[in-house]
């Protein structure tokens, strides 16, 4: 079946679908009333919000801590801008995926599955697999690293600690989607109000923060500055959150019309741009503080979590300073785990038409992800861990290419998308993002292998 054909009818069908035909996350499906065009436009708006914020955990989760560290202890308030336009570049990529999954019913992974041949979508299966263990990888490592700062468990034991989320994610979506992304919202919450209490502390020059969002030509003329940035920006846009956003808008229950469709996208879109300036916040938030904190104080070669968690209370001369860090470190990984479960899941049924109980997609995910974690912790102690860590960026660097390039190619044709094509200047600037963004990723690749 092709995705030019009908998806879905506008009319219930007395049938059971294919599974060809079923939707993403079918017991999640159109769960979540919308109400009426009688309604205010807030309580609309409200009914909305969630997709945008389980998405962007994605954009906060512990990759990209290193890279925001390290830019703001080694180079000040300098790179906020490459933070900014990574942003963007994730607002707009976001907001294409969130278009796909309403224009035509389909989630990234099942408009693969429809539109390439079978031999084709096994290598995208495989590399969104590798992928989502790449990042449980990330999840993991922060999660053992926050319970190791917090309450002095060893990397290992918190490691194999951090298995105990799935009964979290179990529970939640036992009880409704809602709750999952209330919890999500929540945890969002305590990273932000962590920070907040930290920049307040760190009292960063706000002139130097606003010099820091103008782009500067140094950026690119400093060897060491620009692998720095590029790094920020290939952390930023997970692939596995382009296959997760298509599916997860379509838990509303708007109308399947037209008219309902074309509502739904504006609602999304603002929804996903505000929950991607607050991870614009948080990760701004992660530079200024180690810049404030680190780079004007003879600490400039801090890039690990554990030396930053360190060295924060003592320079910001906040006692919870610390602590505060490292809480939002495991609200970070907690949130990311969730997010990883769903996206795993999605890719598995889109591509392979294959379900699993979720409990079992958890662990056999997480598990695939602590082997590699407890070998390095074993052989080469907590530095291993740190390099661990950023060898999972550069296996989701690889990985970026499958989720970008389709998704621009489906959003850009008049045959599957109908009248929710986007326009010729939106397409420009789509291709030339996606460009960039796989350009950046891939220099990034070359140079830590080359290294």
């Amino acid at each position: 079946m092709g995705l030019n054909t009908p998806l879905m009818s506008d009319a219930p069908s007395p049938h059971t679908p294919s599974p060809e035909m079923r939707p993403s996350l079918p017991d999640a499906f159109s769960s979540i009333r919308v109400p009426g065009a009688d309604a205010s436009w807030f309580r609309r708006f409200l009914a909305f919000v969630g997709p945008g914020f389980m998405v962007s955990v994605g954009y906060m989760d512990p990759g990209n801590w290193a890279t925001d560290l390290q830019g703001g202890s080694r180079y000040g308030y300098t790179l906020l801008c490459v933070i900014m336009l990574s942003n963007l570049m994730a607002i707009l990529l976001q907001a294409l995926s969130a278009r796909l999954g309403i224009a035509t019913g389909r989630d990234l992974a099942q408009a693969c599955r429809d539109h390439f041949s079978p031999a084709v979508n096994i290598v995208l299966w495989l590399a969104c697999e590798l992928a989502i263990i790449a990042c449980d990888l990330a999840e993991v490592i922060g999660t053992a690293v926050a319970l190791q700062l917090l309450f002095g468990l060893p990397l290992l034991g918190g490691a194999l600690l951090s298995i105990l989320d799935a009964l979290i994610v179990l529970l939640l979506m036992n009880r409704g989607f809602r709750y999952l992304e209330a919890f999500v919202i929540a945890l969002l919450g305590i990273i932000a109000l962590c920070f907040g209490i930290q920049l307040i502390a760190a009292a960063p020059p706000v002139h130097s923060i606003l010099a820091g969002l103008l782009p500067d030509p140094k950026i690119v003329t400093t060897p060491g500055m620009l692998y720095v940035a590029i790094g920020i920006i290939g952390a930023t846009v997970m692939p596995h959150n382009l296959y997760l956003h298509s599916s997860i808008v379509q838990t509303r229950a708007y109308e399947r019309t037209p008219a309902g469709r074309r509502d739904a996208i504006r609602w999304t879109t603002w929804d996903s741009t505000i929950a991607l300036t607050l991870a614009l916040f948080i990760n701004a938030a992660i530079l200024i503080v180690a810049a404030a904190a680190f780079h004007t104080s003879d600490h400039q070669d801090v890039a690990e979590i554990q030396d930053a968690y360190r060295l924060l209370s003592p320079i910001l001369g906040l006692g919870m300073a610390s602590t505060l860090f490292a809480l939002a470190l495991l609200a970070a990984g907690t949130n990311s785990t969730i997010t990883g479960t769903l996206a795993g899941q999605i890719i598995m049924e889109g591509f392979l038409h294959l379900r699993i109980p979720h409990w079992a997609r958890r662990l056999l995910t997480r598990g695939l992800a602590i082997v590699p974690v407890a070998i390095v912790t074993l052989i080469y102690g907590n530095r291993g861990v740190g390099d661990l860590l950023m060898a999972s960026q550069v296996i989701l660097s690889l990985q970026l290419p499958f989720a970008v390039i389709p998704l621009v190619m489906f959003v850009s044709d008049r045959r599957k998308m109908g009248e929710f094509v986007i326009s010729t200047p939106v397409r420009i600037l789509s291709w030339g993002v996606a460009g960039l963004i796989l350009l950046l990723n891939f220099k990034l690749l070359y140079d830590t292998l080359a290294g």
